[in-house]
């Protein structure tokens, strides 16, 4: 029969209510949904549109793409269109879906088509999808178009069988939102059919889609994985009813196994059940029950922990449950979870159990008959739950197993029964019997409490027989002269029996507790210690020193570096750095007790926070019995868990003084550099005037070298100022581009003009195309960029290279302006270095310069909403490269 209904929870009731109120308020989301594109989402979705017209809905299409598809087109006669939106973008201008226009319209259902789509820059949010938000939080239905490629979770899945990464992808959370999901379906043979036909693409595009995205392989797969995921999304669904509604019985939507472990013998059981759910590609879930009344407590409960980590290692969810009646926990756990499969192994019978209780397959059916048992083997298992009470645990809570092991369970029974008989013999000459015999049941509620429950009713039976033996007349022997005695020895063994199982029982409540208590005050108190700690030192330090004490075992926490190396370990910790790299690269826990370099002596966990694996928790355990009990692990990888958050927070807190520093470093360094320009430029343009002004007289021949030279200099020293001024104003923010439209050829024969003594022994090539439109700059700056990068070129070449500069536009778009070498080209292999200020290419070079340069040059192209790129020339050389964003130059006489 099944358990009676229980109150609903008041609290749930309401949150559902408001909830409930919540949706109502919100406009509903349909999705058609599909595996890929051409199986007729957006026609189905029109059709769909046209029916809810006929029902007198107010429609209307806020945005279709057709892609020229005359049976898409056809369907949209009839239907209120949105004008769409056009935003400029780089000079073109793009048509988009206009969400104000859809708020503003009386519609109460739009078809918005495509909703992975990216908006163009300019557009209030990013994505389509973002946009459909909010017309439902404006109470709006939608309809809407989506493919499997483009769902977020699935994303690297159907990369990794087309071969081709879309960048559009949408959150499975809005996916899951949806108030409903059609899924529109086409056989992978009709929809190659389609495209040969030119009804997906134009048809010089169709037959190259066939070739590398339409494969039939690839089409079969997309389509169960658009099948797999819609079902997924019914299931959640399913089970989230089944919580509101309160139901108890088990629906079998979808097989889900669920696999009781009763002892150590069951390791065939677990490997079945694997395969099982292998074959029925099903979720299953291990459950092992601990029974307070176990009838064998000396069982040890590793091989039991070890059959859980197997469990799990195969991919099964692990429950341990505590309790005497296995059947009622399991028919609960399997309608918790809505498994449609119990399996078990072939029960032994219980000789001394009830016969009711004998069979627990029997007792499961009858407790839940809407679920199948399954019964594997009949040798080697046994039933589940029938593992005895947690006793001691060889473990990480060395303290808790010595309490809940004792040695000799029935030495116990029999010095307290020795020692009960020495209390009552001088007692029996003062007081009655029934006293004597409260003196025996003490002495089993104290075997009972610190052995167990076998020990305590074998000293019940050992304190009946002793009652009779030494205080019953006759005494000193086992005969009874008075028949009312059989009922005191009747009774006084009953309660005896009862009142040491209850203590027994009490005692297993209080070891879990303490247990849990324990756990909760670690993971209390490491969280504690670890919110004071402001350096990744003393994080280490409380990490290593509080699961140390807790869990009797060596811990050893390995950090990365910079470029995202484990640092060497502490002298004398057994830590293999090669394991716990790997640890660190994958992500994954690695050594003692997993799948991966298993001989290892220690475990090794990863320390992941969200944005990153920030280290590597190594665990060395002298008992291999440490990594056999999935709590503890539990418990170990949530610690590991906080001090990966701990670092990470200590990082970012790092960061961010590094960030402050550096900007006041930045704002100091701009402020001098400022001061120095405008107190040096004075003086030397005065050095620089005169000695121009000594040149022009009639002066010594001797001389006019001198002079040369220091005007060369001065002229050298000047331009340098110029750059640290013009440098310091772009970082503090003050320049602003005067954009005006410019012919290149001007700017660039500028340029040339400035850089001809520097660029005088090298062969200089101009490549400019005759066409080439006019371009919208800042003149100044954009020259100012030309000089540094000819400057740089020619200083960092020898004498009688070529350096060429050359300009194109790209996708009409951009224009593209390269600065080029034949020279020895710039060292390393990072070009970002070469942009810092104050860096040079090679350090110990004897070109004379700070570095400034290319660091201007990047800065205005970034001013322009450009970017500046150096690369390697083949065979040596080096190019670097300035795009700018372009838009076509105003008409003659349009004033713009």
């Amino acid at each position: 029969m099944n358990p009676p209904p229980s109150r609903p929870d008041p609290d749930r009731l309401l949150a559902e209510v408001q909830a409930e109120e919540a949706r109502q308020r919100r406009g509903r989301l349909k999705i058609f949904f599909g595996a890929c594109p051409g199986v007729g989402k957006t026609y189905a979705m029109l059709q769909a549109l046209h029916e809810r017209r006929r029902e007198g809905v107010a429609v209307c299409v806020g945005l279709v793409e057709t892609h020229g598809r005359k049976e898409t087109e056809a369907l949209l006669e009839g239907l209120p269109v949105l004008p769409r939106k056009c935003i400029d973008y780089r000079g073109r201008s793009l048509p988009e879906f206009d969400l104000d226009a859809a708020l503003a319209s009386s519609a109460a259902l739009i078809a918005v088509d495509e909703l992975a789509h990216t908006n163009a820059p300019g557009s209030r949010h990013a994505k389509r999808w973002q946009d459909v938000e909010e017309l439902l939080a404006a109470g709006i239905d939608v309809y809407t178009t989506l493919n499997v490629q483009h769902l977020e979770s699935l994303h690297d899945v159907v990369a990794a069988i087309s071969g081709v990464r879309v960048r559009e992808t949408v959150p499975d959370r809005v996916f899951d939102a949806a108030d409903e999901v059609t899924l529109i379906d086409l056989p992978a043979a009709d929809l190659v059919q389609r495209l040969r036909a030119g009804k997906v693409y134009l048809p010089e595009v169709a037959q190259a889609a066939v070739e590398r995205f339409f494969r039939p392989g690839n089409l079969i797969a997309l389509r169960e994985l658009a099948l797999r995921r819609v079902a997924d999304r019914v299931d959640v669904q399913m089970r989230a009813l089944r919580v509101r509604e309160d139901v108890a019985a088990v629906w079998p939507t979808r097989e889900r196994l669920l696999v009781g472990i009763g002892s150590a013998r069951d390791a065939p059981l677990v490997r079945a059940a694997a395969l099982l759910a292998s074959r029925l590609e099903a979720e299953w879930v291990a459950v092992h029950v601990d029974r307070l009344t176990s009838a064998e407590p000396h069982e040890p409960r590793d091989g039991v922990m070890r059959l859980l980590s197997e469990a799990r290692r195969l991919g099964a969810d692990v429950l341990t449950l505590a309790g005497d009646d296995v059947a009622s926990l399991l028919a609960r756990c399997a309608r918790d979870r809505n498994a449609n499969r119990i399996v078990l192994g072939a029960a032994h019978e219980r000789r001394f159990a009830p016969p009711w209780r004998r069979d627990l397959a029997r007792a499961v059916q009858r407790l839940a008959p809407e679920v199948d048992i399954v019964r594997i083997g009949d040798a080697a298992s046994g039933p589940a739950g029938t593992g005895h009470t947690p006793a001691a645990r060889r473990a990480l809570a060395p303290a808790a197993a010595d309490a809940a092991r004792p040695r000799h369970p029935y030495a116990w029974a029999i010095a307290a029964c020795a020692l009960a008989t020495a209390v009552a013999w001088p007692l029996a000459q003062v007081f009655d019997l029934a006293n004597i015999v409260m003196v025996y049941l003490l002495a089993v509620v104290l075997v009972a409490l610190r052995a167990g429950r076998l020990a305590g009713a074998s000293a019940a039976l050992l304190a009946v027989l002793c009652f009779d033996f030494f205080f019953v007349p006759p005494h000193l022997s086992f005969a009874v002269s008075d028949t009312q005695y059989l009922l005191t020895f009747a009774l006084m063994l009953a309660v005896a029996l009862i009142i040491g199982q209850l203590t027994a029982r009490l005692r297993f409540a209080v070891l879990a507790m303490r247990q849990r208590e324990r756990r909760s005050a670690l993971l209390t108190r490491l969280a504690n210690e670890l919110s004071a700690a402001l350096e990744a030192g003393r994080i280490v330090e409380i990490a290593e020193e509080t699961l140390r004490a807790h869990f009797g075992v060596e811990i050893t926490v390995c950090l990365p570096d910079e470029q995202h190396r484990l640092l060497p370990p502490p002298a004398g910790r057994e830590v293999d750095v090669s394991i716990a790299q790997w640890v660190l690269d994958h992500g994954e826990p690695a050594g003692a007790g997993t799948g991966t370099l298993s001989a290892s002596a220690t475990r090794y966990l990863p320390l992941k926070a969200p944005m990153r694996v920030r280290g590597v928790l190594a665990v060395t355990a002298r008992d291999t019995a440490t990594w056999q009990h999935p709590e503890d692990m539990e418990t170990l990888e949530a610690c590991a868990g906080q001090v990966a958050v701990a670092l990470e927070r200590v990082h970012f807190v790092e960061v961010a003084r590094n960030t402050l520093v550096q900007m006041e470093g930045e704002r100091l360094r701009n402020t001098m550099l400022l001061t120095l320009s405008h107190d040096l430029r004075t003086p030397l343009a005065g050095i620089l005037g005169t000695a121009e002004l000594a040149l022009q007289r009639e002066i010594d021949s001797a001389v006019r070298p001198l002079l040369q030279g220091l005007i060369d200099q001065a002229r050298a020293m000047q331009a340098l100022l110029d750059n640290l001024l013009q440098l310091a104003r772009l970082q503090s923010g003050a320049v602003r581009p005067d954009k005006q439209w410019h012919a290149l050829e001007e700017i660039v024969a500028s340029a040339l003009q400035h850089t001809r003594s520097a660029c005088a022994r090298h062969r200089l090539d101009v490549q400019l195309p005759a066409d080439l439109p006019l371009v919208e700059v800042d003149a100044l700056l954009l020259e100012r960029a030309l000089v540094n990068l000819l400057d740089n070129a020619c200083k960092h070449t020898p004498s009688g290279c070529t350096v060429s500069v050359s300009a194109r536009l790209e996708n009409d778009d951009t224009l593209r302006l390269d600065v080029a070498d034949d020279g020895p080209g710039w060292p390393g292999d990072d070009p970002s270095r070469l942009f810092a200020p104050f860096q040079r290419g090679a350090r110990e070079s004897a070109v004379p310069g700070m570095g400034l340069g290319l660091a201007l040059a990047e800065r205005i192209a970034a001013l322009h909403g450009g970017r500046l790129e150096a690369r390697k020339r083949e065979p040596h050389g080096s190019v670097f490269t300035l795009r700018l964003p372009h838009r076509p130059p105003p008409e003659e006489g349009s004033g713009a």
